[in-house]
């Protein structure tokens, strides 16, 4: 893929990848004294600028068309369109084969489109100091703290809702957050309205955290893409309801547990969710459907694998992925089995793997969103592991029924298992493997942790205790 400031390529079946480096879309103007994204702020776009066209191109097709349109955030790319028009939501839920039963999550650029979003039509002749906050209370340490940022809240909706029916699955609350990505920011903003964006991931499969994953899933069915880079997290946002008492978690992500019980309010915040597919009406998004699937089986397992216990796992003349985190060695599968290593690779089309890509990291703040002075560095490079090959034996009979494998270590760190686990399921299901076994993690590591194991589970066929 040719890489280039403001580079739009032609790819199949008419989608178009535009990239995007935030730093040349223009200047960002803020009017309030902490120079912060959740104040009122405006977007001064670059004259001549490839990096603005492709940001105008895009807002201009969220609001003039029904086409959603797919971009990064901090988490994974979201597939966005209008919240307000149900045709513009309608085209969400057919790019993506998803079942409209299932509510989406609202993307915001600030925190006064989140209050106009939330006033109640009556409201609106009352005088600034007369209006009630429509944002309630028991948000308001989350969100000086948390936002913009991986951290998605449930807020009731006025009555009449401004939002398309479609977009909360006929839910009296919606699911917002506000993304710290500021290629997000200054799409939202320039679009005008809310964004409803689930991620830009055919339905059931691994999240995309780049371009050419949702170019993978998504080719012929959007007309853009936005290329920022990939994406930091990696893991979609931590899902809270402070709606009920106490207040729960709904969905695990980077906002731990114990980072929300030191916000006023929180302390005896609990957990609501099963990390299987949920029957009955979903209270978020993410909570119904079997999620994060690649095409090929995903075994999870808990503690130690080794040769003989992988045997009665896999299929005579097969192929396996192998994905180690904490534990597993590279050739965890070598001592009691025999590998060839003079074999020829098996040619894959896995173009969009194993490369560095360019990310916009913001910088994490304790108290408030990032400022116009933090809101980026310079790009970083992200690597993403190459899956290793080799052939293992799985018979008493040597040089009989090798099969291929297909290893990738994404090693002890929480922070890059999250970041390289949907690209290392979509790396391993491109080499057309049978089945994925997966290294998986304690829970008790942290929340981080708890959601990587969350998604895990929800893609795995099984989970096998090995300990």
């Amino acid at each position: 893929m040719t890489s280039g400031k403001g580079h739009s390529e032609h790819t199949k079946c008419g989608t178009r990848i535009l990239q995007v480096d935030v730093s040349g879309v223009g200047d960002f103007v803020f009017h309030d004294s902490q120079q912060s994204f959740l104040g009122d702020w405006e977007l001064m776009l670059a004259q001549d600028s490839p990096d603005a066209a492709n940001l105008q191109e895009a807002a201009s097709q969220l609001q003039n068309t029904d086409i959603p349109v797919a971009f990064p955030t901090e988490t994974v790319y979201g597939l966005g369109a209008d919240a307000t028009r149900s045709s513009a939501v309608r085209g969400i839920y057919t790019a993506k084969q998803r079942p409209s039963d299932n509510p989406l999550i609202i993307h915001i650029s600030s925190l006064s489109q989140l209050r106009k979003l939330l006033t109640p039509p009556g409201s609106f002749h009352l005088s600034i100091d007369n209006r009630r906050d429509t944002i309630p209370q028991i948000y308001h340490t989350l969100i000086s703290r948390f936002w913009p940022g991986p951290l998605t809240i449930l807020l009731p909706l006025p009555t009449p809702s401004p939002l398309a029916p479609e977009v909360t699955a006929s839910l009296p609350t919606v699911a917002v957050r506000m993304p710290s990505s500021v290629l997000a920011l200054a799409l939202i903003h320039l679009a005008g309205v809310p964004l409803a964006a689930p991620s830009a991931n055919a339905s059931s499969k691994p999240s995309p955290t780049t371009a050419a994953h949702v170019l993978h899933d998504l080719a012929g069915r959007i007309d853009l893409i936005l290329d920022g880079g990939a994406c930091d997290v990696g893991v979609e946002s931590t899902v809270v309801d402070g709606l009920s008492i106490p207040p729960v978690i709904l969905r695990p992500g980077g906002i731990s547990i114990e980072m929300l019980r030191e916000c006023s309010g929180w302390e005896d915040v609990g957990v609501a969710y099963t990390d299987g597919a949920e029957t009955g009406a979903p209270r978020a998004p993410g909570m119904k459907y079997k999620h994060y699937s690649p095409t090929a089986r995903v075994l999870l397992f808990r503690g130690q694998l080794d040769s003989i216990c992988a045997r009665d796992y896999m299929r005579k003349g097969g192929s396996i992925g192998v994905l180690c985190t904490k534990s597993w060695a590279e050739d965890v599968l070598r001592p009691d089995m025999e590998i060839s290593e003079d074999v020829v690779v098996p040619h894959v089309d896995d173009q969009a793997n194993g490369i560095n890509v360019g990310s916009h990291k913001l910088r994490e703040s304790t108290n408030v969103g990032p400022t116009v002075g933090e809101a980026w560095q310079a790009p970083v490079a992200i690597s993403i592991p190459s899956a290793q090959y080799s052939q293992a034996n799985i018979s008493d009979d040597p040089g009989q029924d090798l099969i291929d494998v297909w290893t990738i270590r994404l090693g002890p760190d929480i922070t890059h298992v999250a970041r390289g686990l949907f690209s290392a399921l979509r790396e391993l299901d491109q080499k057309a493997v049978d089945a994925i076994f997966v290294e998986g993690l304690d829970d008790g590591e942290g929340d981080t942790a708890a959601a990587i194991m969350n998604r895990l589970r929800k893609a795995a066929e099984v989970e096998i205790d090995l300990r």
